[in-house]
């Protein structure tokens, strides 16, 4: 999967690491955006948009998926710089625009949620993740988690085609 390229479709590592860096970027900026405004605008309200379905609901989570781990921000901001690390090491040996992608996608919504860490507690990375996306049995999440998922995702679907096509 990561390093090995097919002539049709492979990215030099200098455009790979821009394409990664900009979906990266813009999923941090539009995630910090999107949390301000749940911050500034949701507390202590529900929003349905879509009735049973879909409502805006602001909540503050300090441990991890699903809330667990609870109270464990720095241990899981310092996870979370590790796997920052590993990402861009992947970044640096992927050449098939889709990884690329799917990895800035990966890179940003680990970047937004490990911003959230450092900017929204009083101590070191002991601040709490804005979560403000609820669909009915899914918890409450944030374009960070969404980003990530979706990375996740694409990252699987090519793993899965490149063994189907025995690549």
């Amino acid at each position: 999967m990561f390093g090995r390229a097919y002539p049709q479709a492979s990215l030099g590592r200098g455009r790979a690491c821009r394409i990664a860096l900009l979906t990266a970027g813009s999923v941090v900026i539009l995630d910090q955006i999107t949390k301000a405004w749940a911050h500034s605008s949701l507390q202590g309200e529900t929003r349905p948009l879509i009735d049973g379905f879909l409502r805006l609901t602001y909540a503050e989570n300090t441990g991890a998926a699903f809330s667990s781990f609870t109270g464990s921000g720095p241990l899981i901001g310092v996870i979370s710089v590790a796997v920052i690390g590993l990402i861009v090491y992947l970044i640096n040996r992927s050449s098939r625009p889709v990884e690329v992608v799917a990895l800035g996608l990966i890179l940003g919504g680990a970047l937004g949620n490990w911003a959230d860490r450092m900017l929204r507690g009083p101590g070191f990375l002991d601040g709490a993740v804005v979560d403000w996306i609820d669909l009915w049995i899914i918890p409450t999440f944030n374009v960070a988690d969404a980003s990530l998922n979706i990375g996740v995702a694409l990252l699987l679907l090519v793993s899965l085609l490149l063994v189907l096509r025995n690549e």
